[in-house]
């Protein structure tokens, strides 16, 4: 749980390959989407990955490379 923050956490079938993704909507509204084929471990990384994005105000950061913003 993020203070003061609104998202959404969603199970998902992704590729194997894409563990999590966010996306911020037009209200300011996180939308975390998790691939519910992974194992339960490897869920709970890619959860705490994608929090991890929100806490760090990625999106705001939109000058840089998406590989860059996975990176830092």
């Amino acid at each position: 749980m993020i203070e003061g923050m609104d998202y959404c956490v969603r199970y998902v079938d992704l590729p194997r390959k894409v563990h999590g993704m966010t996306v911020l909507d037009e209200n300011g509204f996180y939308n975390v989407y998790i691939n519910r084929l992974l194992s339960k471990e490897m869920q709970r990384d890619a959860y705490d990955h994608e929090l991890e994005h929100i806490r760090r105000d990625d999106f705001s950061k939109q000058d840089l490379p998406l590989e860059v913003v996975e990176n830092i």
